[in-house]
């Protein structure tokens, strides 16, 4: 009987990656993502699978954000009980990610329950974090390199992604058939990560298209974020940036010391890390070295080199605070969380700075900043942009074209066939175009919901 994958996210988006591996009467999903962003993605969250969770007979992630992850709890709630498999990495990040999301899916309901603000008497939430916290006994570890059965006869095996903590690309070997997911690539020069492993052989490859339209700038991160936190200094200002718990917070908060220790921004610029989530996030990097780039000093320095704010009433206490300062906090898009209050707060003063640090999904608050809009709604109101707003282009955690195609062409041989997935459709497309192109391979960006044989 043949492999097939059904594309239940992750097609022609950036989000909600979702691919169902079905052979011989037995299915594998490889990841359990979110969607985010627009509202048509994200009412995809509230529609039931093709299959039934009882259909499901393991699931194998490739690594934490929520893109990938975020729908587990809803998945363990509405019926799947067997093994979801990953690195310890993951499992770590997802004990700090997916909590948190229930917490936010059970705050936002409740936000439009207090103001009847929702279509549906009452709201409610997607998951709660209770559904959170069961669905993590169903965690089990595997190291890379070392293949294991999440089914009997499918064999699975990680391979360091780069990206972030534990993220992993993954080797299927089922019914004869060798089908390679990449996962989120890292960048081979990124300030934090290891580069990816080379990508081992295989007869499908499903990869990633984030950055498949453009390539990275020569210029760092710490080249690009110095002259702005140089002017923010002069001025007295305060930077709000908003950035993604996982990687992106701890890769600023990194090159801020860079900066420091270089004296090109003042030592005593006071810096603060106000989201719980990335504080926990940043302690993890101790307890996996070999993951990443830095040595014991830079690791220390990553969790003392900032003020970690934990607690609300923490929190709230900046707003009596005066600048110059750098407040870090998430969401990295200004979908939710505490980084709202302070751009309610700052963006209306001129002397003061929003900092963008990644790439924005299509209609998220973050992307109608760093499209220059003048007014961005916050808890119902209308918030004018003062503010300057200051987008890095360098501080990206995913391999941009460039080095993508380098991964696919270090493979010893040519795949049959490549799917070009998790891009938005341009993206995707033009790294099609380039595969078949450069490669001479033959690559498909598959639709939302379509089956194809691996």
């Amino acid at each position: 009987m043949a492999v097939s994958i059904t594309f239940l996210g992750g097609a022609g988006t950036v989000t909600g990656s979702k691919y169902l591996v079905r052979h011989n009467g037995h299915s594998m999903l490889v990841d359990c993502g979110l969607f985010q962003g627009y509202k048509q993605l994200r009412l995809r969250n509230w529609q039931p699978l093709p299959v039934t969770p009882h259909q499901i007979d393991a699931v194998v992630l490739t690594h934490a954000h929520l893109d990938h992850s975020g729908y587990l709890p809803l998945l363990a709630r509405d019926g799947y009980t067997k093994a979801i498999h990953c690195t310890p990495g993951t499992r770590d990040l997802c004990a700090i990610l997916l909590p948190d999301s229930g917490h936010l899916q059970e705050e936002d309901a409740a936000f439009l329950n207090r103001h009847q603000l929702s279509q549906h008497a009452p709201a409610l939430p997607l998951y709660t974090r209770l559904d959170a916290q069961h669905c993590l006994k169903q965690f089990r570890t595997h190291h890379t390199h070392k293949p294991f059965e999440p089914i009997p006869g499918w064999r699975v095996t990680f391979s360091q992604a780069g990206h972030i903590l534990g993220a992993a690309s993954v080797l299927l070997e089922v019914g004869g058939r060798r089908i390679l997911f990449s996962g989120d690539l890292g960048r081979t020069d990124d300030l934090l990560m290891n580069p990816p492993e080379a990508p081992p052989q295989a007869d499908t490859v499903l990869v990633e298209a984030t950055y498949g339209d453009r390539q990275h700038p020569q210029e760092d991160i710490v080249q690009e974020l110095g002259p702005a936190l140089q002017r923010l200094a002069r001025r007295g200002g305060v930077a709000v940036v908003p950035v993604f718990a996982v990687g992106r917070a701890q890769t600023v908060l990194h090159a801020i010391q860079l900066l420091k220790q270089q004296g090109s921004i003042p030592a005593s610029l006071p810096v603060f890390l106000d989201s719980p989530m990335a504080v926990s996030t940043t302690g993890l990097f101790e307890q996996h070295p070999g993951e990443h780039r830095l040595d014991a000093r830079q690791t220390h320095a990553l969790s003392h080199g900032a003020t970690m704010v934990q607690t609300p009433e923490e929190s709230k206490a900046l707003a009596r605070r005066h600048g110059p300062m750098v407040i870090l906090s998430a969401s990295g898009m200004a979908t939710g969380g505490r980084v709202l209050h302070h751009l309610a707060l700052h963006a209306g003063d001129h002397r003061n700075m929003v900092i963008i640090t990644g790439h924005q999904a299509p209609g998220t608050r973050g992307a109608r900043i760093a499209s220059g809009e003048k007014h961005i709604r916050i808890h119902g109101q209308d918030v004018e942009m003062r503010a300057e707003v200051v987008q890095l282009t360098s501080a990206s955690a995913h391999a941009d074209a460039i080095q993508t195609l380098a991964w696919l062409r270090s493979m010893e041989h040519a795949p049959e066939q490549v799917f070009v997935v998790h891009g938005e459709m341009e993206a995707a497309d033009i790294l099609r175009q380039r595969i078949e192109h450069e490669l001479r391979w033959r690559a498909t960006v598959p639709e939302h919901g379509g089956t194809h044989q691996a």
